[in-house]
């Protein structure tokens, strides 16, 4: 495929989904100049699942593609065992080889519904960590000083707090780093709270004879609840939830946030974009434009078919005020609320369930319930927010 040195596409792929560029007047000449890019990604399989938050990345990899680049995807399960604490606000604990393994087994193919992965190269970072000796590590190691790393935010909060730091992290921006001198990355895309770990990349490319990288960060998205998105706090939209799933998950967003998913989480046209957010300064109802773009999520994901469907689904049910004529039945292992909803998968936790249910988020046959300690009856019609259904059996 030639590569598409088109100025407006260029533009665009720059300022969409794009934080900071370092360095931005050097890679928008070597976008122009025709010349393939090697464009590289990291994620760690920390969790089955790829969220929207990942698709923020994904979908500029997308952008480069389509201008005819080189993508290379490296799933870390490498790093992914060791563990990046660069967005914690404490040590996150080393996983066991076998769990990062299971995670890791449907990454391929949740990456491939936004990425073309023939063209893509995929690899496991443990192609080169695992081979690297005592020697090697301790010449990328001098490259640094434990100041710059100590100096990073979320590091001094926890020194400054007493929390411990392990060596093991510090080590951690030299593996994300070496990734980059592996591949011969030009490009590496990543989160805002990846900054250090991009910049370990173009210091160990200096120290490699190569050429640093260029680097993109991107804005890191809002999860269902308000908070930064995270599997951790079960905020997320994932990938691989069904149409069903996802379009009621992005109807319970709050509405200030429509916009901002609209800009970072699809690829509908700006000048539309600019419309809807003058529809919602002009009062139009949130839940109009919010539908718009749970059918444009859907509709990426799983289809056109799909999206229209659940418009359908959606209008009858919560428009209309009906009950779903279709929903799972569940036999728990006891009647209580909280096993109910935690087996049912409606919850992360006991500790969840009861903090829905105290905020009036869980319906028992149509009505708010607010007893945490409520025991159901065989035929129930359990709900929970606006996306879940289920029948006690």
């Amino acid at each position: 495929m030639a590569i598409i040195t088109d100025n407006q596409r260029i533009q665009d792929l720059l300022n969409r989904g794009c934080e900071e560029i370092i360095d931005r007047g050097d890679l928008e000449k070597k976008l122009k100049s025709g010349k393939k890019l090697r464009i590289k990604l990291g994620i760690d399989p920390t969790s089955p699942n790829l969220h929207i938050g990942r698709a923020i990345p994904l979908l500029k990899l997308r952008d480069f593609q389509e201008l005819g680049h080189q993508i290379v995807f490296i799933i870390g399960d490498f790093t992914g065992i060791v563990g990046d604490t660069s967005d914690k606000d404490s040590e996150r604990p080393m996983l066991d080889e076998k769990v990062v393994k299971e995670n890791m087994k449907s990454y391929k193919e949740q990456a491939g519904k936004i990425l073309d992965l023939k063209k893509c190269e995929i690899c496991h970072n443990s192609e080169w960590l695992d081979k690297l000796r005592y020697r090697e590590i301790g010449k990328q190691a001098n490259v640094f000083s434990v100041n710059e790393f100590i100096a990073r935010d979320n590091i001094r909060k926890r020194l400054d707090a007493g929390k411990r730091v392990s060596l093991r992290e510090v080590f951690y921006p030299l593996m994300q780093g070496y990734d980059s001198v592996a591949i011969e990355a030009d490009v590496e895309i990543g989160g805002t709270d990846q900054k250090f770990n991009l910049l370990a990349g173009r210091e160990l490319q200096r120290f490699s004879g190569q050429e640093p990288q260029n680097i993109i960060t991107n804005p890191l998205i809002e999860g269902l609840d308000g908070r930064k998105m995270s599997s951790s706090w079960g905020n997320t939209i994932n990938l691989m939830d069904s149409a069903r799933e996802m379009y009621g998950k992005i109807m319970s967003l709050k509405d200030e946030f429509i916009i901002r998913y609209f800009v970072l989480t699809t690829r509908v046209d700006f000048k539309l974009i600019k419309q809807y957010e003058a529809e919602l300064a002009s009062g139009v109802n949130p839940r109009d434009i919010k539908m718009k773009l749970a059918s444009e999520m859907v509709r990426f994901y799983h289809g056109d078919k799909a999206a229209q469907a659940e418009v359908d689904y959606f209008v009858g049910t919560f428009s209309k005020k009906e009950m779903p004529t279709e929903m799972k039945s569940i036999k728990p292992s006891s009647y209580d609320i909280i096993t109910f909803l935690l087996e049912a998968k409606a919850v992360s936790s006991k500790t969840d369930a009861r903090r829905i249910i105290q905020q009036k988020g869980v319906k028992v046959n149509q009505v708010a319930i607010e007893d945490v300690n409520l025991e159901l009856k065989k035929g129930d019609v359990v709900q929970k927010g606006k996306i879940f259904f289920a029948r006690v059996a």
